[in-house]
C-alpha cells in the first residue's frame, strides 16, 4: 500500500458537538488554528486525497481547500453514518478515518497504521491502554457491508468493527498525541500544553 496512491483520509467534523454545548467542534479554535486544521496539518502531503464529514457551516469548512462530505442520510446519525459517506466519496481503495477533534495526532500516523494492517481489512489505532475505534484505516470496499449496518440500526463503530478481520496498531509510544477534545476545559488544558511546549 503506497498512501500517496492508495489512501483517502477523512476527517469527522459532522457531530453535534453535544459535550461542548452544541458547537462545530472541528471550527473551535485551539492555538491560532480551528481543531480541523491541525488534524489536516497532521495528514497534508501524506495521503492521496483528503475529505472533511460536515453537516454544519459547510462553506466554512470547502474554505479549508478540501471537498466536504454530508452525511447521506440526515439526522446526526453518528460517525458510523460519517463513514459510510466518505467511503461512498473516496476513489482510493483505502481510507484512513479521523476525528477532528484529535489535533495532536501523530505525524507518522498514515505510515504507521498502513504498515501495521496487514492482511486485515481494517486496523485500529491503540495508545498502549485503549483502541481508537476512530482512529482507523479501512478498505474502501466495505462500504456496501457498513450500509447494510445501518440499515439494521447499528451505530457503534466498534461493534461494526468486530464484525471483520481486525488488527490493532500500536502506539503505545506516544499516548498523548490520542488526546480528544469533548470539553472546554479539556481544550484549555491542551493549548496551554501546547504552548509550555513552543517555549521550552
Amino acid at each position: 500500500m503506497n498512501p500517496l496512491k492508495d489512501v483517502t483520509a477523512l476527517i469527522l467534523a459532522g457531530g453535534q458537538g453535544r459535550r461542548m454545548g452544541g458547537c462545530d467542534k472541528g471550527l473551535e479554535p485551539l492555538a491560532g488554528l480551528p481543531l480541523v486544521g491541525h488534524v489536516q496539518a497532521c495528514l497534508r502531503g501524506r495521503v492521496a486525497d483528503l475529505l472533511i464529514s460536515a453537516n454544519r457551516h459547510l462553506e466554512d469548512y470547502r474554505g479549508r481547500g478540501v471537498r466536504v462530505v454530508p452525511d447521506l442520510q440526515e439526522g446526526y446519525q453518528g460517525p458510523l453514518m460519517g463513514i459510510y459517506s466518505g467511503l461512498r466519496t473516496a476513489s482510493t481503495p483505502w481510507v484512513l478515518v479521523v476525528p477532528c477533534d484529535t489535533p495532536v495526532l501523530p505525524h507518522d500516523l498514515v505510515v504507521r497504521m498502513a504498515a501495521g494492517i496487514g492482511d486485515h481489512r481494517i486496523a485500529v489505532a491503540h495508545d498502549g491502554v485503549r483502541l481508537h475505534p476512530v482512529v482507523l484505516l479501512l478498505e474502501r470496499s466495505l462500504a456496501d457491508d457498513l450500509h447494510a449496518a445501518l440499515v439494521m440500526g447499528e451505530r457503534k463503530v466498534g461493534r461494526w468493527i468486530e464484525r471483520h478481520a481486525w488488527t490493532p496498531v500500536d502506539f503505545s509510544d506516544c499516548p498523548e498525541c490520542f488526546v480528544n477534545l469533548n470539553t472546554e476545559e479539556e481544550k484549555r488544558d491542551l493549548e496551554s500544553r501546547l504552548n509550555r511546549e513552543e517555549r521550552a
